[in-house]
């Protein structure tokens, strides 16, 4: 059965000014939509939910619009939207005939003379590439890939830290008809070569090292350890990021040093590739097997990416987006295409807080007057718990703070609005690598509620699906979307028959995806996630959602982290332990373990109570930061730790024997007690 959504607030925590959302993009799109594509129901253009309500009941109509609206400079037409009247899911095929290219949208916007990337580090250093500056140095960089050989659908892959190398190496690839993908260079060797060897890369680009919390940490012997597990390697063209010399030959194939690679004079050739061409491979996070290979295309991406940051996040010319990412995060894909809008992106190299200067991103986006600032929710909890001051800096040029990650809870919205500025707008969103954009978000011209996402996305047709797979309102339910996305993958790699891929997400509902996330859709329009559904808790047959423990608990100032699972145990019982970190200086006595279950109680509801509150070092998390509800649960039942987690995908391995252990003693004393 499913639960009722615990009571929302009934007052929206921040509302659009009137004035600003009549002139903001997704308010022009709405009248322009009405004018000259006949969008029905739009009688004021700021009234987001008639505007979302025709995207996802004109699909066609909508995406139609998004393209012309947008001004996509095709190659060739499309013969129509969608490529079957009734569009299926899975292998809905998007604007059947169109030839364009992604790296050519990119570049097309940029003012010459004004920066395109301001590339920041931790230490507060920058430098700026101006548009033209960027478009010159991705020619060389595609002249050179071209003499090494690669050609449409050959693939490039970086071991990169978040620097405009990055960028420019993916725009190359892009404009070549190449496919690109990306790893951090804190993966190991061994974890980024799992995921590059499945692509059988032409090229590898690497840097000499990245920078981390006061530390320069040098990739050198590492590139050397990935080049030589990459069989298929023609070349590698090395970058000297924090100034190590790159010693003579060692690697296999030819080495070219990025300068030589990114400073010749060339003109910038465009290949026009189908629609549905691959753009890159992102990948799963790969904690329970080999990581998947998610496949998304040129004109799904460009399209997806137009409507995320130009409509939802009302991007264009003369904003900066700042949002702290790695590499091999989603969100570093979605940053570059700040480029299509006309936008500048900051790239940023090192710790979102690093000891010496925890409040630098915000010293960074005063300095640099960025207008839209990203992060995750961890970043803002932990500014509060650290008391950062960010409005000690002159932040008045943001106006939006996003957020994604992971669920924000309620009590960051009022340390937002108190600490960076009461006329921001705070704007969670949720979404994923599988669609490489989100599902639910806010815009310009809706309210925010604390604790929620202002609204689907438009063109998203999302519901929340009951044990009968039947949508319902104000009610936890399974998020779906019942239909089909421009930026869903093409496909999975080396998934030649499509059964992983059609598994992965359409095994629970034939042709409705199934993200695997608890959501509310409630009345009033606005979105609650709840957690993970494959880390469902399920006390005598009611499902609770994890988020909703963990976001009460992380509100105390003694919690640095929260984590719950709800554990099957052999003898039919049902265990439901929560994990805390404590905050520096503070112990777990009775007290605060009281504490902690009145603010469950008070916060969520009785039921939410767990068995157990025990102390833990750390939590395990991916490397991006997702804490591992499932394989945790998997430890403590005592499956082999081989067979839950790959240790290379995590961000503390150590920790996978710490819990093993903790699940074994566990075991052992309830079969003692037996």
């Amino acid at each position: 059965m499913t639960t009722p959504r615990p009571e929302p607030y009934t007052e929206p925590f921040f509302t659009p000014d009137p004035k600003s959302a009549a002139h903001s993009r997704i308010a022009d799109f709405a009248r322009w939509a009405a004018r000259h594509r006949g969008a029905e129901g739009i009688q004021d253009p700021t009234d987001y939910r008639a505007l979302y309500q025709w995207s996802v009941t004109d699909l066609e109509g909508f995406w139609a619009a998004v393209w012309e609206y947008f001004d996509i400079d095709a190659t060739t037409g499309y013969e129509r939207v969608l490529a079957e009247a009734e569009e299926t899911m899975p292998g809905a095929r998007w604007f059947p005939g169109a030839t364009l290219n992604y790296a050519h949208h990119a570049l097309r916007n940029l003012q010459p003379d004004a920066p395109a990337i301001t590339a920041l580090d931790e230490t507060g250093a920058a430098y700026e590439i101006t548009g033209r500056e960027l478009r010159a140095r991705v020619a060389s960089v595609a002249a050179g890939l071209r003499d090494l050989g690669v050609g449409q659908g050959d693939r490039v892959v970086g071991y990169l830290p978040n620097t405009p190398h990055a960028v420019i190496a993916f725009l190359a690839a892009a404009s070549l008809g190449a496919v690109w993908s990306v790893c951090g260079q804190d993966y190991s060797p061994k974890a980024a070569g799992d995921r590059f060897v499945q692509l059988e890369p032409t090229v590898l680009i690497t840097a000499d090292g990245y920078l981390f919390n006061g530390t320069t940490h040098d990739r050198r012997a590492a590139s050397l350890e990935l080049a030589t597990a990459l069989p298929t390697l023609k070349a590698t063209v090395r970058v000297e990021h924090v100034g190590l010399a790159w010693p003579e030959g060692g690697h296999p194939g030819l080495a070219v040093p990025w300068e030589d690679a990114a400073t010749r004079t060339e003109d910038l050739s465009l290949a026009p590739v189908p629609f549905d061409h691959p753009l890159w491979v992102v990948f799963s996070s790969g904690t329970t097997g080999l990581p998947k290979g998610i496949v998304h295309g040129h004109g799904g991406v460009l399209l997806e990416h137009l409507k995320m940051l130009g409509l939802h996040t009302d991007l264009g010319t003369g904003d900066r987006l700042l949002w702290y990412t790695t590499t091999h995060w989603m969100m570093w894909n979605l940053v570059v295409s700040t480029l299509l809008t006309g936008a500048t992106t900051c790239t940023y190299d090192g710790s979102p807080a690093p000891q010496e200067r925890p409040d630098v991103l915000w010293e960074l986006a005063a300095r640099h007057k960025v207008t839209v600032f990203g992060t995750s929710p961890q970043y803002l909890l932990a500014m509060a718990k650290l008391r950062i001051e960010p409005s000690v800096h002159d932040l008045s040029a943001i106006r939006v703070v996003g957020c994604t990650g992971s669920a924000l809870p309620a009590t960051a919205y009022p340390w937002v609005r108190d600490h960076v500025g009461a006329g921001v707008q705070l704007a969670s969103t949720s979404g994923g690598t599988d669609i490489v954009s989100g599902f639910a978000g806010s815009a310009s011209t809706t309210p925010v509620w604390a604790g929620e996402l202002s609204a689907p996305c438009l063109g998203v047709a999302l519901a929340a699906y009951n044990d009968q797979a039947t949508p319902v309102l104000d009610r936890v339910g399974e998020l779906v979307v019942t239909r089909p996305m421009p930026s869903m993958p093409l496909y999975f790699w080396n998934d030649p028959d499509g059964s992983r891929y059609r598994d992965a997400y359409f095994g629970a509902y034939p042709g409705v995806w199934r993200h695997g996330d608890w959501i509310t859709l409630t009345s009033r329009g606005s979105v609650i996630v709840h957690g993970r559904s494959d880390a469902t808790l399920n006390r005598n047959g009611v499902r609770l959602g994890s988020a909703d423990i963990h976001d009460v608990v992380e509100r105390l100032p003694e919690i640095s982290e929260a984590l719950v699972i709800g554990a099957e145990e052999p003898d039919g019982g049902y265990w439901m332990p929560l994990f805390v970190v404590l905050s520096d200086g503070v112990g777990l006595d009775d007290a605060l373990r009281e504490k902690i279950r009145d603010a469950i109680r008070a916060g969520a509801s009785p039921r939410h109570v767990p068995d157990e509150i025990l102390a833990v070092p750390a939590l395990l998390h991916t490397k991006t930061g997702k804490k591992l509800e499932v394989p945790v649960k998997r430890l403590l039942q005592g499956a082999p730790a081989e067979q839950v987690l790959n240790s290379s995908a995590v961000d503390d391995p150590d920790l996978i024997a710490y819990f093993t252990h903790l699940g074994a003693e566990r075991n052992k004393r309830s079969a003692d007690h037996t």
